[in-house]
């Protein structure tokens, strides 16, 4: 049977620094990158892979970083608004979060991305308390969620964030835990987030990511591959492999992912 996929986890960087941004990643996380980060390059694999659609996104590192990446992954959908959705970043440091939420939305971003662990702050610090309100009930967050070398990301701060911002539609990514999925489970599981599975399978066995698709449920779960940091065609292979049902697998490759997007 096919299914229409949509890969929900992608970065993508201008031209002349996607090479050194992939390879910084791969530094970040001692890790060999399989692709070199460039819109062409996901272009190409999608194509390949048939791909229908990815999410794309960048972090900004710092906050004056943030109009111009927003800029860039905007004017990548406006050229290519059949292949990809986009999500903009924000930064804690900003002081008007909410204006850049509703300047990007405007723009036909549907999202926010953030990653912790690399923009250098705590997923339940109240200086992030001014983005969580910017998006609350407006649009979805994407967070990189969890890194044993890191507290920044940590998955039991998920659901004090929730507590404070019940209206928040959060993904946490890698399964809720990036190397800590054991521990991400236990603080997720009976929260409402929703999972994606990028840059999981390199690392967890078989029994264990489909213990894991138990715990959160087809509804919660959904296809990403981190591209640079893995082929989208391993990824899909992967999850094919896994034994789901055709119900289960249309849900993961794209109806979750569309039903969540505003």
């Amino acid at each position: 049977m096919s299914y229409t996929i949509i890969d929900s986890h992608t970065h993508v960087y201008p031209d002349k620094i996607a090479l050194k941004a992939a390879k910084s990643i791969g530094q970040f996380y001692d890790i060999d990158m399989r692709m070199n980060g460039s819109i062409s390059g996901l272009l190409q694999v999608m194509e390949e892979e048939g791909v229908s659609k990815s999410l794309i996104c960048s972090a900004a590192l710092t906050a004056d970083r943030v109009p111009a990446i927003n800029n860039f992954i905007a004017a990548t959908v406006e050229a290519h608004p059949d292949k990809f959705f986009g999500l903009m970043t924000l930064h804690p440091d900003m002081e008007d979060p909410k204006a850049e939420v509703e300047r990007a939305m405007e723009m036909g971003l549907r999202g926010v991305k953030l990653h912790p662990d690399m923009q250098k702050f705590a997923l339940d610090d109240p200086i992030c308390h001014k983005m969580y309100a910017a998006c609350e009930n407006v649009c979805p967050m994407l967070l990189h969620t969890g890194d044993k070398r890191f507290r920044y990301s940590n998955p039991d701060m998920i659901p004090r964030v929730l507590d404070r911002f019940p209206g928040l539609t959060l993904i946490c990514a890698h399964m809720g835990g990036y190397s800590e999925w054991d521990a991400a489970a236990r603080c997720l599981v009976d929260t409402n987030v929703y999972v994606d599975c990028s840059s999981t399978f390199f690392a967890v066995e078989k029994e264990k990511v489909l213990e894991l698709f138990d715990l959160y449920g087809e509804d919660r779960i959904l296809f990403g591959s981190d591209y640079p940091m893995w082929h989208v065609g391993d990824e899909i292979k992967t999850l094919l492999s896994l034994g789901l049902s055709d119900t289960a697998l249309k849900k993961i490759f794209s109806e979750n992912i569309l039903r969540i997007l505003p």
